[in-house]
């Protein structure tokens, strides 16, 4: 055999194996989950669709807080941001155990599952508010997600007590 035999065969060697990372790549992210759920919905687009949001009527025009659901059919995605002309600040957070409030910068939506936000944990804050939003108005407010992109919803302003009864949350 000569040598330039062994080029050709290890330049084939080489180019085979790239070929074949290449594949057993592509099929491997094929097979992976971001939820641990089948297989399927690792690469499925997400459906999403938000329900029993509101923004109880705040007591001052300083800041307000807003609750919704959001409800997915397909594959995961993950909620990186808020906005709205309500104000020029919208976080997201989160309540720890201890009942702080911690800023978060996103949050997963799993795979054929739910993402809460409910009073006592995950939420909105609206600061440096435009105005005081008043009960029974409706704020447009677009949430951003990862993959799904950016879906608008329109939230009514509810009284400041309001708590959805614990009925409609069938979802959980």
């Amino acid at each position: 055999m000569s040598l330039r035999g062994v080029r050709r065969v290890s330049g084939v060697r080489a180019v085979g194996t790239g070929v074949l990372v290449l594949v057993a790549g592509v099929a491997l992210a094929g097979c992976g989950s971001d939820s641990g759920s089948d297989a399927g919905s690792a690469g499925a687009k997400p459906e999403l669709k938000v329900d029993g949001a509101f923004i109880p009527a705040p007591p001052t025009g300083d800041m307000a807080s807003g609750f919704f659901t959001v409800t997915n059919s397909g594959g995961a995605d993950e909620l990186t941001s808020v906005t709205s002309d309500l104000a020029a600040d919208v976080t997201l957070h989160t309540s720890t155990d201890g009942g702080a409030m911690v800023e978060k910068s996103s949050f997963k939506v799993p795979a054929q599952g739910t993402l809460d936000f409910a009073r006592g944990g995950n939420h909105v804050m609206f600061e440096k508010m435009t105005h005081q939003p008043k009960e029974g108005e409706k704020v447009a407010v677009t949430l951003h997600f990862k993959k799904a992109g950016a879906v608008t919803v329109e939230v009514p302003v509810r009284e400041a007590t309001y708590n959805p009864t614990s009925s409609k949350k069938h979802h959980g």
